[in-house]
């Protein structure tokens, strides 16, 4: 393999140069607050709501997707909250303000375009399977960091697009038969693997340790040094969504085959040997692919 073509204190700097996202810090706080709430009320959570256009279109699109089956469009927020339950809210709520403003960051540094949405679209899908993975675990999990660390484990990527985009239009014209030759090859033009230069720019937004350590191993869980059932959980569920068509956005890679996700290190982290908790998450997985499409088309 070449010499890594950047220093550790270069991809750093860069890293540091690019735009700091004032969401990771403050994802609709108000709006968390309300849903948070027992004693909230509908009409005050679309007050909030309608405050962002950009919540409102996704909240809107979301009810109305093929995924609810209404028979009449719904168009008043207050009815979409009734609808969606204050879950899908809340997750609307931390996806939207992350997704709008990493794109706008993209968009100002006047690069080719390249596929925002399918990123987007990998990001979201990654980010309900995590959730539902740990969510049959026997474990409890008090705040959002299952749904986080699915949506933010591709920010690396993000941040190659802004920070290295000649290495990144490169890898985007590679053909790639595997996740980790992709990472293989970055490490090979830049130095380090997108995981890695994620996970060190969340850091930088202070985010925790439990999401910052999921990023860093969302390919390799085994390494991670402490919380590594989050990193096990989204290495599965970014297999599952490649499964179900929907790629990383940038890199030409081959499809997944069914049930590959069964070898990959995070199954054996959460499941061990085969048996009846395998056999309830295998049951449990297909039924949550059966649903994502319809799921993911309010969404993005």
């Amino acid at each position: 393999m070449a010499a890594a073509k950047y220093s550790d204190d270069i991809i750093r700097s860069r890293i540091n140069a690019c735009p700091k996202l004032a969401s990771l810090g403050r994802i609709n706080q108000a709006l968390r607050e309300l849903v948070n709430s027992d004693s909230s009320m509908s009409s005050q959570i679309a007050e909030i709501i309608r405050r962002d256009p950009s919540l409102t279109a996704r909240l809107l699109r979301m009810v109305n997707s093929v995924y609810y089956g209404l028979s009449n469009s719904v168009s008043n927020i207050e009815e979409a909250i009734f609808f969606l339950g204050l879950r899908q809210i809340r997750e609307l709520a931390m996806a939207t303000p992350v997704i709008e403003e990493m794109a706008s960051f993209q968009h100002a540094n006047g690069k080719a375009p390249l596929p925002w949405k399918d990123l987007w679209a990998h990001s979201l899908g990654t980010a309900i399977l995590t959730r539902e993975i740990l969510g049959a675990l026997p474990i409890t999990i008090d705040d959002d960091t299952d749904y986080l660390v699915g949506l933010l484990h591709n920010a690396g990527k993000v941040v190659m697009a802004h920070a290295f985009p000649e290495e990144l239009a490169e890898i985007c014209a590679t053909n790639f038969e595997t996740a980790a030759d992709v990472c293989r090859k970055e490490v090979e033009l830049i130095g380090w693997d997108h995981a890695q230069i994620g996970a060190v720019y969340l850091e930088r937004h202070k985010m925790s340790d439990e999401i910052v350590l999921a990023v860093r191993h969302h390919n390799t869980p085994a390494e991670a040094p402490r919380h590594q059932i989050f990193a096990a959980a989204v290495q599965v569920a970014d297999c599952l969504v490649r499964h179900a068509g929907i790629m990383g956005g940038f890199e030409k890679i081959e499809s997944i085959q069914r049930d590959a996700w069964l070898e990959v290190q995070g199954w054996h982290l959460l499941y061990g040997a085969d048996g009846p908790e395998t056999r309830l998450a295998r049951a449990a997985i297909d039924n949550a692919l059966t649903r994502l499409p319809q799921m993911l088309s309010g969404l993005v």
